[in-house]
């Protein structure tokens, strides 16, 4: 870090490659924080964790024990261990005894996207429920047709206020908070709705996983899904980035030409002896992928049949520049997808067990060079590009269920079955955090003031 810094001082890296280089190692040293502690407020396991998009302070967490709480990640509640351990107790709690709480275990609880003054929660109880955040009232409520799996709002959105819900019915519900009603239902599963995502590059498109093993692409303005991913479909690795090239004389372009035909890819021989042309490949390629989209307005019945894992969709995650789809199956596998050709890129992740009763909550880095999977009684960092494991985090007594990464710390949260929340955060020298903790009692005292 010290050679990156005084490069800096020198001018000799711009700023952005100084910011990647030292977020990249801030997150290979995450180890379990010695300095932060979230004191749980839950007495079932955490199913769901989620910090404001917005301030990057309030972590959300939902649990099985019908409670939802907030806690503040940056002001401390308390301090032991000579003030070098931060504490940091929940703000409010809302539980079953509050009158408008859930009745039964939370499966989700999400921020809305642009400010802290609400938040949504959806439960086993059938129901979804919109919270304001100051006054810790439900100012909105969506009864579901079964137990409520995943709920999402697109970070991106800007026309609309849409809540995506996958629940035990076959159908994706999208509830808009602006009229209080049902926008329109997504049909096309064959079963119920486990994971859902919205693309981080269009605020249109939804992702979903069902409990049929297919991975859906959703283009919410018309109906019918546009693209099923098929684990059969597949490409090597990643796709190479598009070059864009410099026009130039016709006399640098011919020499450009003759040095590519130097290097030819290896031909594919037909039937009848004559060579197929890699461009040819590319062209018969998107026309078939025209005639697809063409029939039903999904495809194929063939292809409309096709899934992504064998068994139920248990997780699936957006890389930020929404070119890549990770997703978890209950066949304890995990898939690399090219959003752009809907291929499966054979990324092979190391073996891992995964949990195949309920949903898991993943994240990734955001450089997307790192996956945060829940493994039975621990978290794994995968390289997102060769499916190596690059750390093992083992902390929690029980099997894990949700990871959540706050870029802006280089921190990671996850939960369990133990009803603990644990912080993963980069080692701290026992220095800093005494002048940390000495600037926090100097500090006044920071009241919340959540948005209108």
């Amino acid at each position: 870090m010290w050679k990156e810094t005084r490069e800096r001082e020198f001018g000799n890296i711009r700023p952005n490659l100084f910011s990647s280089r030292i977020s990249k190692s801030r997150v290979s040293s995450i180890r379990l924080s010695n300095y932060k502690e979230i004191v749980s407020s839950h007495r079932g396991s955490v199913n769901s964790l989620q910090v404001d998009l917005t301030e990057g302070r309030y972590l959300l967490a939902g649990a099985s024990d019908a409670t939802v709480a907030v806690y503040d990640i940056e002001r401390a509640t308390d301090y032991d261990g000579g003030g070098l351990i931060a504490k940091h107790k929940s703000l409010f709690v809302i539980n079953k005894q509050h009158e408008h709480g859930h009745k039964y275990a939370i499966s989700s609880a999400i921020w809305y996207p642009i400010d802290t003054g609400l938040f949504v929660t959806g439960s086993y109880d059938h129901h979804i429920n919109v919270w304001d955040t100051n006054t810790t009232h439900v100012v909105m409520n969506f009864k579901m047709p079964g137990k409520v799996y995943r709920t999402a709002m697109s970070s991106i959105a800007r026309s609309h206020m849409l809540i995506a819900a996958g629940t035990e019915d076959v159908q994706v519900r999208l509830c808009d908070i602006a009229s209080g009603a049902f926008a329109h239902t997504l049909s096309g599963h064959r079963d119920g709705v486990m994971s859902l995502e919205w693309s981080t590059s269009s605020e249109y498109v939804l992702v979903t996983g069902g409990c049929d093993g297919a991975i859906r692409f959703w283009d919410i303005r018309r109906a019918g899904s546009f693209c099923v991913l098929d684990q059969s479909r597949s490409q090597i690795g990643r796709r190479p980035p598009l070059l864009v090239r410099p026009m130039t004389n016709k006399k640098s372009s011919s020499t450009a030409q003759s040095s590519s035909a130097k290097v030819r890819a290896p031909q594919k021989k037909l039937a009848n002896g004559n060579a197929l042309k890699p461009h040819a490949v590319c062209r018969i390629s998107s026309q078939v992928k025209t005639a697809k989209q063409r029939l039903h307005p999904g495809m194929l019945s063939s292809h409309d049949r096709a899934t992504g894992h064998y068994g139920v969709v248990t997780g699936l995650k957006v890389t930020e520049d929404g070119m890549y789809l990770l997703s978890a199956g209950s066949d304890s596998r995990l898939r690399l997808w090219d959003v752009e050709s809907g291929c499966n890129t054979l990324v092979n992740f190391e073996t891992t067990r995964l949990q195949s009763s309920k949903a898991i909550q993943m994240a990734v880095s955001q450089d997307s060079s790192l996956a945060f999977v829940p493994c039975m009684t621990t978290a794994k960092a995968f390289d997102i590009w060769s499916g190596q494991t690059k750390c093992t985090f083992r902390g929690h007594y029980e099997n894990v269920n949700c990871c959540w990464y706050d870029a802006l710390n280089q921190e990671l949260y996850t939960g369990g079955n133990d009803r603990q929340i644990l912080v993963w955060s980069p080692s701290k020298s026992i220095s800093d955090e005494v002048d940390e903790w000495k600037k926090e009692q100097a500090a006044t005292i920071d009241q919340d003031n959540w948005s209108d």
